[in-house]
């Protein structure tokens, strides 16, 4: 493939990128969007049935609250094992499990069993790290994600996945911080697996049965689980993978999640877990559960930060002001928030996968719209429209990896006079698509401030990575029928010389030369087409007569 090939290939992606930008911004489907501009069952039900229709999402729950009562809950569609989905379906909430930990947290607070400034070691002397400053870790930064402990120094999703959480704590005995304690914040699940661990310990039951007994069921949320990991979920969280508006059926590989993001609940429950905490931790019921401070330290991050426990405030002047939190899994994509000026409550969960899907996080916006007495637009995910740049960039790959291949001899005759170092380096662009590939996970994990491997990214933006596949391997290609090309005009344009020198026997020499020449390369009509080869060819034939005639 030629050098400008790869140039246009460039711009081109360029070009397609920022169209998408346009094509993506939120359109609004006429046909379907609600009239209603109040929050209540029908416009919520005909909102979120306009946006499946829109996107073709496969199932979602969804419930909404305000002050101490259910506006609705409801379940959409259907699991990926067919099933109707309901408000008493059970369904992974993933990161939304933090906000939950860091409240049993907060109940062995209140009981005076623990302290949210005191290092969590102390409660915990199991957990230690390659690095004395983890001793130092307090409960607080452990909940606020400042402990110093990242993606960046400790994989956990790249590694192998425990399944306890004494194990999941004893496997970071090797990691070391990236940070010292309270200076950074990183998301980080391991910060919430050591949280749940410390529960177990100074409560001395098990985590889930802590949650069951003291978080759970004393919010009436009956129907809620922690479980330890993503097998022992509900048909192991299978779920939906989207690709070029298609939908795939996957089971989610095995993660390890008590803590972090472990809840398996349902939406008649979650409207239960919303109403504590826009009612300072009353129940639905009436029963006080934790105190309204606690409630208010869960809700405010440290000074300078947006990230408190389990919950993120929104940018500041974003209004309506929101309390929220995402939580994603590779088949399943969560997001709640509080609007606390209204006091009302919204929670979703959609059986699609994180980026791929982020279907909960665009419906939020339109079901925020409706309680802010706004007529919603249905808008679709980014990534829905960005796919199909990314398909015009995987054809437009294998096109220019084809031409590539084809014009490789016409490229080599072109730098046959050529140094073999600059030959080299004219190739150097062709393996830009094949680098990009090689760190593809990890400058998605520097933009996203995650780590992950391959084949989660496959999950997760399945035509992110068959486009940048399909460039590597079309670069391949074009750098092979290049190299060869290369070796095979050069092999034919010097030539080795044979026989005696002198007379016939030179002309039958260069006879023999000219039909080896016409016998190993297989360029003979081509080079008629290039005069400029022919007549260099002439010159050192002429070159061998007269060295033969000084001879003589």
């Amino acid at each position: 493939m030629p050098t400008h090939g790869y140039r246009r290939l460039f711009h081109l992606a360029i070009a397609l990128l920022i169209a998408s930008t346009a094509v993506g911004r939120p359109a609004t489907a006429h046909a379907t969007t609600p009239t209603h501009a109040t929050l209540n069952a029908a416009s919520i039900d005909a909102y979120v049935n306009a946006y499946m229709e829109r996107t073709d999402l496969p199932g979602a729950v969804v419930a909404v609250t305000r002050g101490d009562r259910v506006v609705h809950t409801a379940g959409y569609g259907h699991t990926a094992a067919g099933k109707a989905m309901t408000a008493r379906t059970p369904v992974p909430v993933a990161s939304l499990s933090k906000s939950m930990t860091a409240l049993a947290v907060m109940r062995l607070v209140e009981a005076g069993r623990a302290d949210l400034d005191t290092p969590a070691h102390r409660y915990l002397p199991e957990f230690t790290m390659a690095d004395r400053r983890a001793e130092k870790i307090t409960v607080r930064q452990l909940l606020n994600q400042t402990s110093g402990m990242a993606d960046s120094a400790y994989p956990d999703l790249t590694r192998p996945q425990p399944h306890t959480l004494t194990e999941a704590v004893a496997a970071m005995r090797g990691a070391r911080l990236a940070a010292r304690p309270g200076t950074e914040w990183n998301y980080h699940n391991p910060n919430y697996f050591v949280a749940a661990r410390l529960v177990e310990v100074v409560s001395g039951r098990p985590f889930a049965d802590y949650l069951a007994t003291q978080v759970f069921r004393p919010l009436g949320m009956t129907h809620t689980e922690s479980v330890n990991t993503t097998d022992d979920m509900p048909d192991r969280a299978r779920g939906y993978v989207r690709a070029y508006g298609m939908l795939f059926p996957r089971t989610h590989p095995r993660w390890f999640a008590a803590g972090g993001h472990g809840v398996v609940t349902t939406a008649d429950d979650l409207s239960r877990w919303l109403i504590a905490q826009n009612n300072q931790g009353v129940s639905a019921a009436g029963r006080r559960v934790v105190s309204a401070r606690s409630v208010d330290v869960m809700h405010t991050p440290p000074k300078g930060r947006e990230y408190a426990m389990g919950w993120s405030l929104s940018p500041s002047g974003e209004e309506p002001r929101q309390i929220r939190h995402t939580g994603e899994l590779l088949t399943h994509n969560a997001i709640q928030t509080l609007l606390p000026d209204s006091r009302t409550g919204i929670a979703i969960v959609a059986n699609t996968g994180m980026i791929s899907g982020d279907d909960a996080a665009v419906m939020l916006d339109g079901l925020v719209d409706l309680a802010q007495g706004k007529s919603p637009a249905v808008r679709t995910p980014f990534t829905m429209k960005a796919d199909y740049v990314l398909a015009a960039l995987t054809l437009s790959a294998i096109a220019l990896g084809v031409l590539g291949a084809v014009r490789a001899r016409r490229w080599a005759r072109r730098t046959a006079d050529r140094p073999l170092w600059r030959v080299g380096l004219r190739m150097l662009p062709c393996a830009v698509p094949i680098v990009l590939f090689a760190q593809l996970t990890d400058l998605v994990g520097l933009l996203m401030n995650r780590e992950g491997t391959l084949a989660q990214l496959g999950y997760i933006w399945p035509a992110l990575v068959i486009c940048s596949a399909t460039a590597a391997l079309a670069a391949t290609v074009v750098i092979a029928a290049r190299s060869l090309a290369v070796l095979l005009t050069r092999r034919t344009r010097v030539l080795p010389f044979e026989g005696p020198i002198g007379g016939d026997d030179d002309a039958g020499g260069r006879r023999g030369r000219v039909g080896e020449t016409e016998r190993d390369g297989t360029e003979a009509v081509g080079e008629q087409a290039a005069p400029g080869a022919q007549d260099e060819r002439v010159d050192a034939e002429q070159v061998f007569v007269d060295e033969a005639q000084r001879g003589k």
